[in-house]
């Protein structure tokens, strides 16, 4: 299900868990976490940010971008059927803008082109919380986020004591799933594991083919953390997911390949210490994600990538005052990648500081700035202001001014057909937004304005690289998105609520709209309860004024496009319940990426279970 901007963490809607599933849960309110260098209220944040339950979209939606697809300024970009290649656009702007962290580990593949994260097969199961933060986000996590940021926290135990719940699903393509959770959670502490499976024959992601592309993922992941002392809390995470999808290939010259398998396995590992000492509050960290990539297609141009990610962090929190709080840190990372006999590294080490203060009570302020000096070119200085002003009981006025920077990937830089010169790219980024709030519901709206120059684009012109058919560089233009986010959601009774949301998107570069990039995207939606153990919903999406991509094929069918979805949920026990759910009703033939297949109508049904 749809949530707007800054919900909090709830249970009840058409295809979450009943209340009875939630027994003995503890409300901690509305927090954000991403919002700043440390969590902070909801209220108090000049960045609207919105949020997901993983729990919700475990059993509303097969994959993760199905869910956040339906927020304002959202849309996700689909290369075949479930696991193949995904990524997500935020206002306009393509993944390499995007950065995502899962447990506070930066999971963006350092061997790839950009860059950046695939969301494809990456389902609900084992999340928990999810926060999308959008604009400029520099001054906060450094490179990459300009267009924003996905923040993931796997699941963790809501009560005290031991618990856990586990889900299995089945549907079309022969679609199997399964997820367990277990936890145990204490004064002092707590521990999750979660594990998921899922195996799918799935169906042809080239257009035109008949066979079968199939993909089968695992993922594993354990957090803990527990207080060794009054002022000192040691604690740790792991991640681990290994995917395989079956694909249909070019080779260098853009011929068909016989079909092939993407083997890739991620393993991401993070522990910290967290120390109070009277007035200030410490943390230190230190984490790995290594990834590697395998192409089995014959013919590949490249068989295998490996990408690693080393970073250590210090991050301090001092109260300075009643209504001030100073946050300051330092971090260290060191990147690598191969593809095949091509190499690099680089070394960054970053410094921050950010100022949150309240000069009222109805006013609070964030001044963040950062500092990046990368071993090779040189620093890059970012900034960002936020602030909300509540001017009468319900009322919330919320602007964001920032400056941020896409560093070369490692590819750009070092592959074949790299350039090691390359400089960072550099934007701005400006939003304001308004938010209403009723006894039954809100609504919000947001206008904004993002601008990136010093592009790095590939050049057929360019010789740097001396590949002899052009090589990425430096090219000319601006590109500028800027659009209106509208969303809201109301309680029509005790039984019924309903929920919207609206984007319109003005990305563009030289004068052309960025490919891929809807204009008008429109979700709207129904949650009901029909009896005390039978809940529905019902949710449109439509799509329009979306430009094919540059090298999309003759007949592509990237257009307008409307998706309808529906479930019902019954319980079937306290803390049992069985749910069916419908994806693409009206079974729309469409493409989000010329050339590639989507689902046509699907069908699932699945049991879950809290203990």
């Amino acid at each position: 299900m749809i949530r707007s901007t800054q919900a909090i963490l709830l249970a009840g809607t058409a295809l979450a868990a009943p209340a009875a599933l939630a027994q003995d849960t503890i409300e901690l309110g509305t927090i954000i976490v991403s919002g700043g260098l440390t969590p902070l209220p909801a209220e108090r944040s000049g960045a609207a940010v919105e949020q997901l339950d993983g729990a919700e979209v475990a059993t509303s939606d097969t994959t993760l971008t199905d869910a956040l697809d339906r927020l304002p300024g959202v849309n996700a970009v689909h290369n075949g059927g479930l696991g193949a290649q995904t990524t997500l656009q935020l206002r306009g702007l393509p993944a390499r803008y995007v950065g995502v962290r899962i447990n506070g580990i930066d999971v963006a593949d350092p061997s790839g082109v950009q860059n950046q994260f695939d969301f494809g097969g990456l389902t609900g199961a084992g999340l928990g919380r999810i926060e999308v933060l959008k604009g400029s986000q520099s001054a906060l996590y450094g490179s990459e986020a300009v267009g924003g940021l996905v923040d993931i926290e796997t699941w963790r135990p809501r009560a005290d004591g031991f618990s856990g719940s586990a889900r299995a699903e089945a549907g079309r393509y022969e679609t199997y799933s399964g997820a367990l959770n277990l936890g145990y959670r204490s004064e002092r502490g707590e521990v999750a594991l979660t594990y998921g499976r899922i195996e799918s024959e799935g169906f042809s992601a080239r257009a035109g083919d008949g066979e079968r592309d199939g993909f089968d993922q695992t993922m594993l992941t354990l957090y803990g953390e527990g207080e060794v002392s009054d002022t000192l809390t040691l604690g740790g995470t792991l991640i681990y997911r290994d995917r395989e999808v079956e694909i249909d290939n070019l080779d260098r010259f853009g011929n068909i390949l016989p079909a092939g398998t993407n083997i890739t396995e991620e393993t991401g590992l993070r522990g910290f210490a967290k120390l109070g000492t009277g007035p200030v509050e410490h943390e230190l960290s230190y984490s790995v994600f290594d990834i590697e990539r395998r192409d089995t297609s014959p013919g590949a141009f490249t068989t295998r990538f490996t990408g690693d990610r080393h970073e250590v962090s210090y991050l301090g929190s001092a109260e300075l005052g009643a209504r001030a709080t100073l946050n300051f840190g330092v971090s260290h990372t060191e990147e690598t990648f191969t593809a095949g006999a091509t190499r690099g590294s680089q070394d960054t080490t970053a410094f921050n500081a950010e100022w949150q203060i309240s000069p009222s009570d109805d006013l609070d302020l964030s001044i963040a700035l950062r500092h990046d000096e990368d071993s090779d070119f040189g620093g890059k200085l970012t900034g960002r202001v936020a602030g909300v002003w509540r001017p009468a009981e319900d009322w919330a006025v919320r602007a964001v001014a920032g400056t941020g920077f896409r560093a070369p990937s490692l590819f750009e830089r070092f592959s074949a057909f790299g350039d090691p010169t390359l400089q960072p790219e550099e934007s701005e980024s400006y939003e304001l937004g308004v938010e209403r709030r009723f006894a039954a519901g809100k609504i919000e709206a947001t206008v904004f304005h993002i601008e990136i120059d010093d592009l790095i684009q590939f050049d057929t012109t360019a010789v740097a690289c001396g590949s002899g058919s052009g090589c990425y560089a430096q090219v000319p233009g601006t590109t500028t998105s800027e659009g209106l986010e509208l969303s809201g959601d109301y309680d029509i009774n005790a039984h019924l609520r309903i929920f919207g949301a609206y984007t319109y998107t003005r990305a563009r570069n030289a004068g052309q709209q960025l490919a891929l990039t809807p204009k008008h995207d429109t979700v709207l939606g129904f949650e009901a309860d029909f009896t005390q153990k039978l809940q529905g919903s019902l949710d449109i999406r439509h799509v329009a004024g979306v430009r094919p991509g540059d090298f999309a094929p003759a007949g592509n069918k990237v257009d307008d496009y409307t998706l309808v979805g529906a479930g019902l949920t019954r319980s079937l026990h306290d803390d049992v319940e069985a749910y069916v759910r419908v994806e693409n009703l009206f079974d729309a033939d469409y493409e989000t990426a010329g050339g590639f297949n989507t689902p046509g109508r699907s069908t699932f049904v699945g049991l879950r279970a809290a203990f």
